[in-house]
């Protein structure tokens, strides 16, 4: 069983040619790669080419995984494209909680984020990756294309390290009662996780809510903590990627 990798899927490149669905970097074939890629797949921005690759895309699941979507697989694949696509921007796109981007859930707008998109091109790139998709590299998607290119052990450690994010994801899926909810509790099964989600009890979708969660903090250009752009500045070494909780 094989899914053909040559054909990334993102919500910019819905011209793109008829060449299979799969993951936007060479990996390898074993269940668990596979099972990767299509769960990147299933959380990518739906296309028509999604649609045509339904069938391939559930066979690279196995039966315990895709059993709990099934909902999810007979969505996608008789689903009206716009209506899914709709659906699509409306959960992940409409409040902070179900961002599919990593840091998002880590360091907001923070300056730290700038550093952690750097440090985690940077470990893409001893992976061998040259990374250069429309999505930021730390697209969940994009994340799980990723891990699909390396050793299973490795793979699940990766995936470990960002299940306190899978989990905040999760919730705010269960409380919205989302199709999407089983895609993330795959994910957390696959890391070696319980898959029982807590229900997240506060609405994030509101646009007061949103308009708070974006709000800019001003900025103190007096802070005397900051460097001084005319003071040379050292660039920190690149360390393993850590990705904790941003403190409330």
């Amino acid at each position: 069983m094989h899914i053909d990798v040559s054909f990334p899927r993102t919500r910019e490149s819905s011209d793109a040619t008829d060449e299979g669905v799969g993951s936007r970097f060479r990996g390898n074939d074993t269940q668990g790669a596979l099972e990767l890629r299509a769960l990147a797949v299933l959380l990518d921005y739906p296309t028509d080419q999604t649609q045509a690759h339904m069938t391939e895309i559930a066979a690279a699941l196995s039966p315990a995984t895709r059993h709990p979507l099934q909902q999810l697989l007979s969505m996608l694949s008789d689903g009206d494209l716009i209506t899914l696509q709709e659906t699509y921007l409306d959960t992940f796109d409409r409040g902070r909680r179900t961002a599919l981007n990593l840091f998002e859930h880590v360091h907001g707008d923070s300056r730290d984020r700038g550093q952690a998109m750097v440090d985690l091109l940077t470990m893409y790139e001893k992976a061998g990756i040259q990374y250069a998709g429309d999505q930021l590299p730390d697209y969940l998607p994009v994340f799980l294309d990723f891990l699909a290119t390396l050793p299973a052990d490795e793979a699940r450690a990766q995936l470990a390290e960002v299940t306190h994010i899978l989990r905040e994801i999760a919730a705010a899926l269960a409380r919205r009662d989302s199709p999407y909810l089983p895609l993330l509790t795959a994910l957390l099964s696959m890391a070696g996780e319980g898959t029982e989600v807590a229900i997240d009890e506060e609405d994030d979708t509101s646009f007061e809510a949103i308009d708070a969660a974006y709000a800019e903090a001003p900025v103190n250009f007096l802070d005397a903590n900051l460097q001084s752009s005319c003071t040379p500045q050292t660039r920190p070494a690149t360390q393993t990627i850590q990705i904790h909780r941003r403190a409330a």
